[in-house]
């Protein structure tokens, strides 16, 4: 689905997430957590993923 940005910061374990929202004129959809992504980058969650929408 969607990309999501993980970048690290200068605190030591700090980490800015910034999903990929998908919007037209009925609302938006977002995926705000997705484990291949998460663990790629470092985090080691223990729930498959997580969306997000609005209507």
């Amino acid at each position: 689905m969607g990309q999501i940005q993980i970048e690290t910061c200068e605190i030591e374990g700090l980490r800015v997430i910034t999903p990929q929202v998908f919007g037209d004129a009925r609302g938006y959809f977002m995926e705000t957590y997705q484990k291949e992504q998460f663990v790629a980058a470092g985090i080691d969650m223990e729930f498959v993923q997580d969306n997000q929408s609005s209507s």
